[in-house]
């Protein structure tokens, strides 16, 4: 890892803080890196969380067209149960 820094002082701040941690510079730097990535990380799946919540109590409020109602349930359960019957006829 190169570490070459423009600013003396940035790089002063970078030893006296890695320093202070009792870690090299570069451990420092890449800790934080670590922990900045994951944060922004942390954001994303906690937006991400909130907005999945809101979606679901918008479809739970109203009913939606892709809801069978009682009638189209029975009505599935009846072509279902054709169909089985068809396929015991065939594999008999």
């Amino acid at each position: 890892m190169n570490l070459r820094f423009p600013d003396p002082e940035q790089r002063a701040a970078i030893a006296a803080a890695a320093k202070h941690e009792g870690v090299s510079m570069q451990e420092y730097i890449l800790s934080a890196a670590y922990a900045r990535a994951t944060a922004v990380e942390q954001r994303f799946l906690d937006g991400f969380e909130q907005s999945m919540a809101r979606s679901g109590a918008a479809f739970a409020a109203e009913p939606s067209s892709a809801d069978p109602g009682p009638e189209e349930r029975a009505a599935e359960q009846k072509a279902l149960q054709e169909l089985e019957h068809q396929e015991r006829g065939h594999a008999a």
